[in-house]
């Protein structure tokens, strides 16, 4: 019995299985995603999803989708399924899947009259190419599979319509075609491990639409290109391998690199290793550089997810070199104190004020992991950070005489609390903000410990007299005793905000905190009063005025309830670390409730992985991005503190 398991009536129910998607990544920075029915419902979705250097390296869909016809005595069953204008879908090929499964890589099986066939699709890990295995199950007498691929050639940001620049012409290469629609992309080589006959009838497939998009305020109509179909013959035991790549292959290969590439992969048959094999989609290798990507499918590499997702994402997995080459690649990245938030190419945008104090974080568990080497690897970047911090740096970020940090950039939102409506912040936090000066207290004295281990007497005397000034004006300036908690922010036009946010607790979490242990209690026990979910920490209590229950809408509404209580799953990690903190095994049961609470969603939006984000108000749907770097790895990292460290 698989893991995940998923019966006939839910997959021909077009509501249930439309908002079901399956993403598959490979290492060269590729993916493959669609629906449980294989019908895209967004314009992200595709079956070779590549980076394109001529275009910044950003994802391009090259291979949209593939339609299979079964021809058995005269009669032809198209497997495949689109969505056109009226809530009309053609063909419905989704009646004929008999069974899905997702171990260890998705496997559809469709039943078309006397005939049975198995199909399953797979990434190759470092190079931009995709198999599709074949299998005829069952078949009475010899058949006929045609088989047309739909093609895109736009990023996965846009869409594309018929046009007359698009070149139409393909050219033969081994057991099949390829294609370059326009200049500056690669060519699509598509191939089969057998001969296939390709008839070219070149044509648009117009109005193609994607519900997702049309749900999210976006365009949602477009048109796919086919260049024809291959026709080959195929009996009953038979396996044959369509390969899209955007190189030529040796078609003699195909079927050894479908089942050398399956093998070693972690079958996904539980709650953990559904969460490790999510994990591993996030690592990009390309250029020489590793990088983590925030989400799929349509995030960048971005610093601050990438220091809070690392832990998780590498050394809950025990990969201490995978760590290592990501620090490595941000750290070349590094400027005036500052790590990219975002951006690719030459257009990085270094407008994060928390991800620079997130990367002390990183280190403090990159050395509780095994990291020996990790002030003399990274101590440089380290001083250089607290340096730009104290004299200040980008985005009027600096250090007061009160010894704390403050960050005042009018129309920019510099936490993570980003969403900009219109060129105005919704949560602009400017000001003194509450985790980013708990991170700078534990910055501080992690480097002080870590110079004074190297004998650096001279930055121990430098920035050895802020801890207890840091310490004493964040009290005096974000204590509410009357409250029982942290003010979120404090400014000099504002004064004090005390709304109900999950930043406080960030300063639970911290290896260093300020708090003493009654603070301590009181901040996680008001979070966990108005901000705990099943599905994580709100972002805002929904006693506030501003609060918004529900994540939808078109793209302003959406970005109005981003941080105003829309649930991050991530938020569990500095939680239940707190809950554990202050509670020691007497708090386990609650944490491993709470975590393993996740397993549910496991069959939900995402396949076999964690959303970015769900609903504040119940049942707490789930929505953003499908597959979330951070959401995985601060579950991944929760996992593991109860493993090693709350066993008994």
């Amino acid at each position: 019995m698989s893991y995940i398991k998923f019966d006939k009536g839910q997959i021909v129910n077009l509501e249930y299985s439309l908002a079901r998607e399956i993403i598959r990544t490979n290492r060269a920075g590729s993916y493959a995603s669609t629906t449980l029915v294989d019908c895209n419902t967004r314009k992200y979705h595709g079956l070779l999803v590549c980076p394109v250097d001529a275009f910044g390296g950003g994802r391009h869909v090259l291979l949209s989708s593939l339609d299979v016809t079964v021809i058995n005595q005269d009669l032809s069953f198209n497997i495949g399924i689109r969505k056109y204008k009226g809530d009309y879908y053609s063909p419905k090929g989704h009646k004929y899947i008999e069974d899905f499964e997702t171990e260890v890589i998705p496997v559809r099986i469709y039943r078309v009259g006397s005939v049975l066939l198995k199909m399953e699709r797979i990434l190759v890990h470092y190079e931009e190419q995709l198999l599709v295995r074949y299998t005829v199950l069952e078949a009475q007498e010899s058949m006929k599979l045609q088989i047309r691929p739909f093609l895109s050639f736009r990023s996965i940001h846009q869409l594309t319509h018929a046009n007359l620049a698009a070149n139409t012409k393909i050219e033969p290469v081994k057991n099949g075609i390829k294609s370059k629609m326009y200049d500056g992309f690669p060519s699509l080589h598509m191939q089969f491990s057998k001969k296939a006959e390709f008839v070219h009838v070149p044509d648009w497939y117009r109005g193609v639409e994607y519900t997702e998009e049309q749900k999210r305020g976006y365009d949602f109509s477009e048109d796919l290109f086919t260049p024809g179909f291959f026709e080959m013959e195929a009996k009953k035991g038979e396996v044959i391998v369509f390969s899209a790549s955007t190189s030529e292959e040796n078609p003699t290969g195909f079927k050894s690199k479908f089942t050398k590439t399956v093998d070693g992969k972690i079958p996904r048959d539980s709650f953990i290793n559904c969460l490790r094999n999510a994990a591993q989609q996030f690592v990009e290798k390309r250029g020489g550089k590793t990088l983590i990507i925030a989400g799929y499918p349509w995030f960048g590499a971005w610093g601050r997810d990438t220091f809070i997702s690392l832990p998780g994402i590498a050394l809950a997995r025990h990969k201490l070199a995978l760590y290592r080459e990501v620090l490595d690649t941000q750290v070349g990245m590094l400027k005036d104190g500052l790590f990219p938030n975002m951006g690719s190419g030459g257009s990085l945008a270094y407008n994060s004020i928390d991800a620079p104090l997130w990367f002390f974080w990183s280190l403090q568990q990159y050395l509780e992991n095994g990291g020996t080497d990790c002030w003399e690897r990274y101590g440089s970047a380290a001083k250089s950070i607290i340096t730009s911090y104290k004299n200040g740096t980008a985005y009027n970020i600096h250090m007061r005489d009160n010894g704390l940090i403050y960050a005042d950039a009018p129309g920019k939102s510099l936490t993570w609390m980003d969403a900009v409506v219109n060129g105005i912040p919704v949560t602009q936090r400017r000001g003194y903000t509450v985790e980013i000066n708990a991170m700078w207290y534990n910055a501080v004295c992690f480097s002080i410990e870590m110079a004074k281990i190297e004998k650096d007497r001279k930055f121990t005397k430098e920035v050895g007299i802020y801890p207890d000034l840091i310490k004493k004006s964040f009290l005096e300036l974000f204590w509410d005793e009357k409250l029982g908690y942290l003010a979120d922010y404090v400014n000099d036009d504002e004064g004090r905000n005390s709304f109900v946010r999950p930043n406080m607790v960030i300063a639970v979490s911290l290896p260093y905190s300020m708090l003493d242990r009654d603070q301590m209690r009181k901040v996680l026990e008001i979070a966990d009063k108005e901000l705990v979910t099943p599905r994580g920490l709100r972002t805002l209590s929904p006693g506030n005025k501003f609060y918004k229950g529900t994540y939808c809408g078109t793209q302003e509404e959406r970005d109005k309830a981003y941080h105003q209580g829309t649930v991050w799953p991530w938020l569990f990690g500095p939680f239940c670390e707190g809950w554990l903190k202050v509670f020691g095994n007497q708090g386990v049961n609650k944490v491993r409730r709470l975590i393993y609470g996740l397993e549910e969603v496991m069959s939900e939006h995402g396949i076999s992985t964690l959303s970015e984000i769900h609903d504040g108000d119940p049942p707490h749907a789930p929505r953003g991005t499908i597959s979330q770097a951070w959401s995985i790895g601060e579950v991944l990292r929760i996992i593991n503190l109860l493993e090693t460290k709350y066993a008994n």
